[in-house]
């Protein structure tokens, strides 16, 4: 299992349209293979990113979402803020689970080694 972290730094005038936009989004991710579930999280200080947060079955299921249609279909919207919107660049962050109190029989995810987008 792995956990896809996308921390994403929004100016502060530009919170309420990025929120609207995920709340309105595509979901095209729902019905992947692997997919297991998408938090997208607000910070509470100043400062802080947002935080899309996605849990995995496998890294090769989240691989496989990213090479697929409906990721290009579901991030096509992902221009609709402008540029101003956006404080500094996202950071996107894999983890491979190695232990989940909630699941004591997790078969451990092997180690994959660096992950890049493009």
């Amino acid at each position: 299992m792995i956990t896809v972290a996308n921390r994403i730094y929004v100016a502060s005038e530009y919170q309420e349209a990025f929120e609207e936009r995920f709340r309105n989004r595509a979901r095209l991710i729902d019905g992947m293979p692997g997919f297991i579930s998408n938090q997208v999280l607000r910070p509470v200080n100043d400062d802080d990113p947002y935080i899309v947060f996605t849990l995995w079955e496998s890294r090769k299921d989240f691989e496989n979402w990213v090479e697929s249609e409906e990721f290009r279909k579901g991030h096509a919207q992902s221009g609709t803020l402008p540029q101003e919107a956006f404080t500094q660049s996202n950071k996107l962050e894999l983890h491979e689970v190695f232990l989940d109190s909630a699941r004591p029989n997790l078969e451990e995810e092997p180690e994959g080694g660096p992950f890049r987008v493009h």
